[in-house]
Protein backbone atom coordinates (compact mmCIF):
# COMPACT_ATOMS: atom_id res chain seq x y z
CA UNK A 1 0.00 0.00 0.00
CA UNK A 2 1.19 3.51 -0.72
CA UNK A 3 2.41 5.47 2.26
CA UNK A 4 0.23 8.31 3.40
CA UNK A 5 0.64 11.48 1.31
CA UNK A 6 1.10 14.86 3.00
CA UNK A 7 -2.09 16.39 4.34
CA UNK A 8 -1.75 19.20 1.85
CA UNK A 9 -4.99 21.05 2.58
CA UNK A 10 -4.79 20.82 6.35
CA UNK A 11 -3.62 24.37 6.96
CA UNK A 12 -5.14 25.96 3.87
CA UNK A 13 -6.94 29.09 5.05
CA UNK A 14 -8.65 29.83 1.69
CA UNK A 15 -10.27 26.38 1.79
CA UNK A 16 -11.47 26.86 5.36
CA UNK A 17 -12.75 30.33 4.44
CA UNK A 18 -14.56 28.98 1.39
CA UNK A 19 -16.29 26.32 3.48
CA UNK A 20 -17.24 28.86 6.13
CA UNK A 21 -18.72 31.31 3.61
CA UNK A 22 -20.06 28.69 1.22
CA UNK A 23 -18.47 30.26 -1.85
CA UNK A 24 -15.20 30.62 -3.77
CA UNK A 25 -13.25 31.44 -5.72
CA UNK A 26 -11.11 28.40 -5.06
CA UNK A 27 -8.87 26.53 -7.50
CA UNK A 28 -6.24 23.88 -7.91
CA UNK A 29 -3.31 25.51 -9.70
CA UNK A 30 -0.75 23.57 -11.69
CA UNK A 31 2.87 24.68 -11.78
CA UNK A 32 2.31 26.07 -15.31
CA UNK A 33 -0.38 28.42 -13.95
CA UNK A 34 -3.43 26.51 -15.26
CA UNK A 35 -6.39 26.72 -12.86
CA UNK A 36 -9.02 24.07 -12.12
CA UNK A 37 -12.09 25.71 -10.53
CA UNK A 38 -13.47 23.98 -7.44
CA UNK A 39 -17.26 23.99 -7.12
CA UNK A 40 -17.46 25.24 -3.54
CA UNK A 41 -21.03 26.50 -3.80
CA UNK A 42 -22.33 23.08 -4.83
CA UNK A 43 -20.21 21.28 -2.26
CA UNK A 44 -21.54 23.48 0.54
CA UNK A 45 -25.18 23.14 -0.50
CA UNK A 46 -27.43 20.24 0.38
CA UNK A 47 -27.32 17.13 -1.79
CA UNK A 48 -28.94 17.87 -5.15
CA UNK A 49 -30.95 15.46 -7.36
CA UNK A 50 -27.80 14.20 -9.10
CA UNK A 51 -26.18 13.50 -5.74
CA UNK A 52 -29.29 11.75 -4.48
CA UNK A 53 -29.38 9.50 -7.54
CA UNK A 54 -25.82 8.43 -6.73
CA UNK A 55 -26.69 7.84 -3.08
CA UNK A 56 -29.68 5.72 -4.09
CA UNK A 57 -27.18 3.26 -5.56
CA UNK A 58 -25.11 2.90 -2.39
CA UNK A 59 -25.05 -0.47 -0.66
CA UNK A 60 -24.46 -1.25 3.01
CA UNK A 61 -22.28 1.01 5.14
CA UNK A 62 -20.81 3.91 3.15
CA UNK A 63 -17.37 5.51 3.36
CA UNK A 64 -17.18 8.94 1.68
CA UNK A 65 -13.51 9.54 0.83
CA UNK A 66 -12.70 13.25 0.70
CA UNK A 67 -16.11 14.16 2.09
CA UNK A 68 -15.48 17.91 2.01
CA UNK A 69 -18.18 19.91 3.83
CA UNK A 70 -20.30 16.78 4.16
CA UNK A 71 -23.42 17.14 2.06
CA UNK A 72 -23.40 13.47 1.06
CA UNK A 73 -22.63 12.21 4.55
CA UNK A 74 -25.43 14.36 5.96
CA UNK A 75 -27.92 13.14 3.35
CA UNK A 76 -27.12 9.49 4.01
CA UNK A 77 -27.26 10.03 7.77
CA UNK A 78 -30.68 11.63 7.40
CA UNK A 79 -31.78 8.47 5.59
CA UNK A 80 -30.67 6.42 8.57
CA UNK A 81 -27.69 4.89 6.77
CA UNK A 82 -24.38 3.98 8.41
CA UNK A 83 -21.93 6.44 6.87
CA UNK A 84 -18.55 7.94 7.69
CA UNK A 85 -16.78 10.80 5.92
CA UNK A 86 -13.02 11.18 5.91
CA UNK A 87 -11.11 14.28 4.90
CA UNK A 88 -7.67 15.75 5.57
CA UNK A 89 -9.19 19.18 6.26
CA UNK A 90 -10.23 20.06 9.80
CA UNK A 91 -12.67 22.64 8.39
CA UNK A 92 -14.32 19.98 6.25
CA UNK A 93 -14.66 17.54 9.14
CA UNK A 94 -16.14 20.22 11.40
CA UNK A 95 -18.60 21.31 8.71
CA UNK A 96 -19.72 17.71 8.20
CA UNK A 97 -20.34 17.30 11.91
CA UNK A 98 -22.36 20.51 12.04
CA UNK A 99 -24.61 19.08 9.32
CA UNK A 100 -25.26 16.02 11.48
CA UNK A 101 -22.84 13.60 9.86
CA UNK A 102 -19.92 11.68 11.29
CA UNK A 103 -16.44 12.41 10.00
CA UNK A 104 -12.83 11.65 10.77
CA UNK A 105 -9.78 13.70 9.88
CA UNK A 106 -7.75 11.12 8.05
CA UNK A 107 -6.11 10.39 4.72
CA UNK A 108 -7.53 7.45 2.80
CA UNK A 109 -4.03 5.95 2.87
CA UNK A 110 -3.94 5.85 6.67
CA UNK A 111 -5.58 3.20 8.88
CA UNK A 112 -9.37 3.56 8.88
CA UNK A 113 -12.28 2.03 10.79
CA UNK A 114 -13.87 -1.03 9.25
CA UNK A 115 -11.20 -1.86 6.68
CA UNK A 116 -12.42 -4.65 4.44
CA UNK A 117 -16.04 -4.28 5.59
CA UNK A 118 -17.47 -1.22 3.85
CA UNK A 119 -20.34 -1.83 1.46
CA UNK A 120 -19.70 1.28 -0.65
CA UNK A 121 -16.78 3.66 -1.08
CA UNK A 122 -17.53 7.04 -2.67
CA UNK A 123 -14.99 9.07 -4.67
CA UNK A 124 -17.05 12.10 -5.63
CA UNK A 125 -16.28 15.66 -6.74
CA UNK A 126 -13.00 14.78 -8.46
CA UNK A 127 -11.68 12.73 -5.55
CA UNK A 128 -10.66 9.98 -7.94
CA UNK A 129 -7.60 12.22 -8.25
CA UNK A 130 -6.50 11.84 -4.61
CA UNK A 131 -2.82 10.98 -4.33
CA UNK A 132 -2.12 11.41 -8.04
CA UNK A 133 -1.92 7.68 -8.76
CA UNK A 134 -5.23 6.07 -9.85
CA UNK A 135 -3.94 2.51 -9.47
CA UNK A 136 -2.87 3.11 -5.88
CA UNK A 137 -6.20 4.70 -5.03
CA UNK A 138 -8.19 1.87 -6.61
CA UNK A 139 -6.06 -0.69 -4.77
CA UNK A 140 -6.70 1.13 -1.51
CA UNK A 141 -10.45 1.28 -2.18
CA UNK A 142 -10.45 -2.48 -2.75
CA UNK A 143 -8.80 -2.96 0.65
CA UNK A 144 -11.48 -0.88 2.32
CA UNK A 145 -14.43 -2.64 0.68
CA UNK A 146 -16.04 -5.90 1.68
CA UNK A 147 -15.69 -8.63 -0.96
CA UNK A 148 -18.03 -7.66 -3.77
CA UNK A 149 -18.32 -4.14 -2.40
CA UNK A 150 -19.20 -1.15 -4.57
CA UNK A 151 -17.02 1.79 -5.59
CA UNK A 152 -18.80 4.81 -7.08
CA UNK A 153 -16.47 7.37 -8.63
CA UNK A 154 -17.18 10.69 -10.31
CA UNK A 155 -15.01 11.21 -13.36
CA UNK A 156 -14.07 14.32 -15.30
CA UNK A 157 -16.66 15.34 -17.92
CA UNK A 158 -14.09 15.00 -20.72
CA UNK A 159 -11.62 12.39 -21.93
CA UNK A 160 -8.55 13.18 -19.85
CA UNK A 161 -5.84 11.22 -18.06
CA UNK A 162 -3.31 13.46 -16.39
CA UNK A 163 -1.28 13.76 -13.25
CA UNK A 164 0.05 17.07 -12.00
CA UNK A 165 1.60 18.75 -9.00
CA UNK A 166 -0.85 21.39 -7.79
CA UNK A 167 -1.38 24.03 -5.13
CA UNK A 168 -4.62 25.11 -3.55
CA UNK A 169 -5.27 28.77 -4.34
CA UNK A 170 -7.92 31.45 -4.13
CA UNK A 171 -6.46 32.91 -7.38
CA UNK A 172 -4.32 35.33 -5.39
CA UNK A 173 -1.66 33.05 -3.96
CA UNK A 174 -0.92 29.36 -3.59
CA UNK A 175 -1.24 27.89 -0.11
CA UNK A 176 0.70 25.11 1.53
CA UNK A 177 2.95 22.48 0.04
CA UNK A 178 2.27 21.30 -3.52
CA UNK A 179 0.67 17.89 -3.81
CA UNK A 180 -0.01 15.33 -6.52
CA UNK A 181 -3.44 15.20 -8.12
CA UNK A 182 -4.96 13.33 -11.06
CA UNK A 183 -7.81 14.09 -13.44
CA UNK A 184 -9.48 11.11 -15.07
CA UNK A 185 -12.27 10.79 -17.55
CA UNK A 186 -14.43 7.67 -17.60
CA UNK A 187 -12.35 5.88 -20.23
CA UNK A 188 -9.15 6.51 -18.30
CA UNK A 189 -10.59 5.25 -15.03
CA UNK A 190 -11.85 2.08 -16.67
CA UNK A 191 -8.38 1.43 -18.10
CA UNK A 192 -6.98 1.37 -14.56
CA UNK A 193 -9.80 -0.78 -13.20
CA UNK A 194 -8.72 -4.10 -14.64
CA UNK A 195 -9.27 -5.99 -11.38
CA UNK A 196 -12.76 -4.59 -10.91
CA UNK A 197 -16.12 -5.66 -12.29
CA UNK A 198 -17.69 -2.83 -14.26
CA UNK A 199 -21.31 -2.52 -13.21
CA UNK A 200 -22.45 0.86 -14.46
CA UNK A 201 -21.63 4.25 -15.90
CA UNK A 202 -23.92 7.19 -16.40
CA UNK A 203 -24.14 10.95 -16.84
CA UNK A 204 -26.48 13.41 -15.14
CA UNK A 205 -26.49 17.17 -14.72
CA UNK A 206 -23.29 17.54 -16.72
CA UNK A 207 -21.48 15.12 -14.40
CA UNK A 208 -20.23 11.59 -15.09
CA UNK A 209 -20.03 8.54 -12.85
CA UNK A 210 -18.70 4.99 -12.85
CA UNK A 211 -19.71 2.10 -10.58
CA UNK A 212 -17.20 -0.72 -10.02
CA UNK A 213 -17.50 -3.86 -7.93
CA UNK A 214 -14.59 -5.32 -5.99
CA UNK A 215 -13.53 -8.84 -6.94
CA UNK A 216 -10.96 -9.48 -4.23
CA UNK A 217 -11.61 -10.76 -0.73
CA UNK A 218 -10.09 -8.80 2.14
CA UNK A 219 -8.29 -10.23 5.14
CA UNK A 220 -9.64 -7.54 7.47
CA UNK A 221 -12.11 -8.64 10.11
CA UNK A 222 -13.00 -5.26 11.61
CA UNK A 223 -16.64 -4.29 11.00
CA UNK A 224 -17.61 -0.75 9.99
CA UNK A 225 -18.43 1.36 12.99
CA UNK A 226 -21.70 3.22 13.24
CA UNK A 227 -19.90 5.88 15.24
CA UNK A 228 -16.48 7.44 14.71
CA UNK A 229 -14.13 9.51 16.80
CA UNK A 230 -14.10 13.05 15.48
CA UNK A 231 -10.46 14.08 15.37
CA UNK A 232 -9.17 17.61 15.04
CA UNK A 233 -5.57 16.49 15.37
CA UNK A 234 -3.22 15.42 12.64
CA UNK A 235 -3.41 11.67 12.28
CA UNK A 236 -0.25 9.90 13.30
Amino acid sequence: MTTSPPLAWTGADPYATALRTGRGPLFLRRTDGWLLPLDVERWCARADPVDREVLDRCEGAVLDVGCGPGRLVAELAARGRTVLGIDVSTAAVEHTVRLGGQALRRSVFEPLPGEGRWGTVLLMDGNVGIGGDPRDLLDRAAQLLAPGGLLIAETAPLDVDERARVHLTDAQEAVGAPFLWARLGTAALLRYAGDWERCGQWAAGGRRFVALRSRNASSSAEPPKSTAVISSQRAG
